[in-house]
């Protein structure tokens, strides 16, 4: 799948992306304690557990979009903010994606609910090494739309997330940048209020040092469910 990204807000395309492997690194947080209540919490809800912790979901590449609009079987489905690595000339860029995934699909297979649905991708991304040494400042949040307000959706900061270079060794054995014509989706943080599906998407990674943000909007349109 081709992607275009700009490195400035509103400047044209400068990068370009093929990227032929998708990666979605699950269960990707530092605290292992705290990971093994949430798969207690999903076990609970009949969601299978992780034979790995973390998980390296391959999902189809055609799957990702820049599109702001995409479309989703039901009403059960909902995005997850989350950082987005890849590689252009041996260099290692971010940018920002959200894991759509179908809720209801979840409780039969984790990576059967990650497939079915779009991974909207931002059009903007940073140089990785510009922001590797305050890696764990970052911010990524999100916001949904509810009752036609703004509402905040999830907030934390990356040092609650595993480094993109343990994530990427863990999935290639022995590098620490991704290859080439690989991206990878490299986990979020909880939903404020609980998992809940909106129209709304808005989705933003933050360096407070910079005083920068990449961002990205989608719409959810719903398609019907026919039996």
């Amino acid at each position: 799948m081709k992607l275009q990204f700009s490195l400035a807000q509103d400047a044209s395309p400068t990068l370009h992306a093929d990227i032929q492997t998708l990666i979605v690194a699950g269960w990707a947080g530092r605290d292992l304690t705290a990971i093994e209540h949430h798969i207690e919490e999903l076990a609970a809800l009949g969601v299978p557990r992780p034979s790995a912790v973390p998980l390296y979901y391959r999902v189809a590449n055609n799957q990702l979009t820049q599109a702001d609009t995409i479309q989703a079987l039901g009403t059960e489905s909902s995005g997850e903010v989350e950082v987005f690595v890849f590689t252009v000339d041996g260099v290692m860029y971010v940018s920002l994606a959200s894991d759509h995934t179908d809720r209801k699909l979840e409780a039969y297979g984790v990576a059967e609910s990650k497939q079915i649905c779009v991974k909207p991708v931002a059009t903007t991304a940073w140089r990785f090494d510009d922001v590797v040494e305050y890696w764990d400042e970052l911010v990524i949040r999100s916001w949904i739309e509810e009752d036609g307000q703004k509402v905040l959706y999830q907030e934390g900061t990356l040092d609650s997330l595993r480094l993109p270079q343990d994530l990427i060794e863990g999935y290639t054995g022995n590098k620490n940048i991704l290859p080439e014509g690989h991206g990878m989706i490299c986990g979020t943080v909880g939903a404020i209020g609980g998992i809940r599906p909106s129209n709304t998407f808005v989705m933003e990674l933050h360096d407070p040092r910079k005083n920068r943000s990449l961002q990205h909007t989608y719409r959810v349109e719903t398609l019907p469910v026919i039996a």
